[in-house]
């Protein structure tokens, strides 16, 4: 089970409805196994259909969170117009798998639907997602 305060479920959609038609994409980091921050990171793709963390920014990021004493809790992006489920390219770039994978879907816009993954090996396994 994967459980997520109902504040960061928010800035995570806030963020993805802003960077629309783009995917939006970011880290959250955890102390003690609970969730603590969200990490809103520019896309560098900056495309509809494909996201990449901007490598400066994403040393940055793991810097604060090493530095805080938390760890990588998950990674997410939005799914602009498909379904909340890892594509083939979020497979292949699944690097790290003591994470949990997010997908927020904007096929509907009022009605963001956020899914959660663990990708080890390529292998997709969904867990389900308790906003709180």
């Amino acid at each position: 089970m994967i459980e997520l305060d109902r504040e960061f479920f928010d800035e995570i959609v806030r963020q993805a409805r802003e960077e629309f038609p783009n995917e939006a994409c970011g880290l959250i980091a955890a102390g003690n196994g609970r969730p603590e921050k969200v990490y809103a990171m520019r896309n560098a793709d900056a495309s509809p259909v494909t996201y990449r963390l901007d490598p400066k920014e994403q040393l940055k990021v793991f810097n604060d969170i090493e530095e805080r004493g938390w760890e990588l809790w998950g990674i997410y992006h939005s799914h602009t117009h498909s379904q909340a489920y890892p594509s083939e390219t979020d497979r292949r770039q699944a690097f790290y798998p003591e994470a949990r994978y997010l997908s927020l879907s904007l096929e509907n816009r009022d009605e963001p639907q956020l899914r959660g993954f663990r990708i080890v090996e390529g292998e997709i396994t969904e867990e389900d997602v308790d906003i709180r």
